[in-house]
């Protein structure tokens, strides 16, 4: 008998448009996620540049705005403001992956490799979450290095090493569900540049219309209640209590996701993932039909 006779009959090939467990959904996305990992690490611009802007962030907000922002519980105290203000890098950090991973969609649908994906028996919704994916792990090592980067600036995590990394946790999250936001608007537009300028120029105001950099008790009356139902200060006042970096004599605001922040953050991030990842997918679906 022949060795070729001794041989495993080949894993029959899922057909277009046939079902695909999640399994295979899973190994789908991996296998993008993997793609978009090996680029960016043959691109090392793309990680460097995300790593300047918020570092420049961090020295200009410490060193200029510090000792001239007043803290509630601790007044125009410099360090305070220091430990205060990471937070809020934090999470403006990843969530502006969102305009990586709007531009890098929105480069592939133009140089048609979503078209070589879309030709392929695999998941429809492997391609954006194999995205999300690869962005959320650059966003990881972002994180990472502008952690070392804030204890040199005077940052230091106070309430152990489990919250801290479930604040982190938090900020992923955020990450991750922006990220979903990113992909609907690459979906969306024509060009990476589009892309681009459609995936910060709603970010600036949800970033700064919150208590990322300064307390919503320094706002004017009617803006308070927009920056404290803002899901952006949801998970920034979360890791600032996770962290440890509260003043002493800081008091919360009434409403309800500063009341509640860490709870509210999960709520804000999951309702986010849930709508823009069925839209994204049903969006990459049209484009695919």
């Amino acid at each position: 008998m022949s060795t070729t006779a001794h041989q495993a009959a080949p894993r029959p090939v899922p057909q277009a448009g046939e079902r695909i467990g999640f399994r295979q959904a899973l190994h789908d996305s991996l296998v993008v996620a993997r793609r978009n990992l090996l680029r960016m690490m043959r691109i090392p611009e793309i990680v460097v540049f995300g790593l300047v802007q918020p570092i420049m962030f961090v020295v200009l907000f410490a060193y200029v705005f510090g000792g001239s922002i007043n803290i509630p519980g601790a007044g125009l105290d410099a360090d305070a403001y220091r430990e205060f203000l990471m937070a809020g890098i934090f999470a403006q950090t990843v969530t502006f992956a969102t305009a990586g991973a709007s531009a890098g969609i929105a480069e592939d649908m133009q140089k048609g490799v979503i078209d070589r994906f879309r030709s392929l028996p695999m998941a429809r919704g492997a391609v954006l979450t194999g995205r999300t994916i690869a962005d959320l792990t650059q966003t990881l090592v972002t994180l990472i290095v502008l952690a070392l980067v804030a204890f040199a600036v005077g940052w230091r995590i106070h309430d152990g090493v489990l919250n801290a990394l479930a604040a982190f946790g938090l900020l992923l999250l955020l990450g991750y569900a922006f990220t979903w936001i990113g992909a609907l608007i690459g979906l969306s537009v024509r060009s990476p540049e589009a892309a681009t300028s459609g995936g910060l120029v709603w970010l600036f105001p949800l970033t700064f219309i919150s208590i990322a950099f300064v307390p919503s008790e320094n706002m004017p009356g009617w803006l308070q209640p927009v920056a404290e139902w803002n899901p952006f200060s949801a998970t920034v006042l979360a890791a600032r209590e996770l962290f440890g970096n509260l003043p002493a004599g800081y008091e919360a605001p009434d409403s309800w996701p500063m009341q509640h922040p860490a709870l509210a953050s999960v709520l804000w991030s999951i309702v986010i993932i849930l709508i823009f990842r069925s839209r994204a997918v049903r969006k990459y679906r049209g484009a695919a039909g």
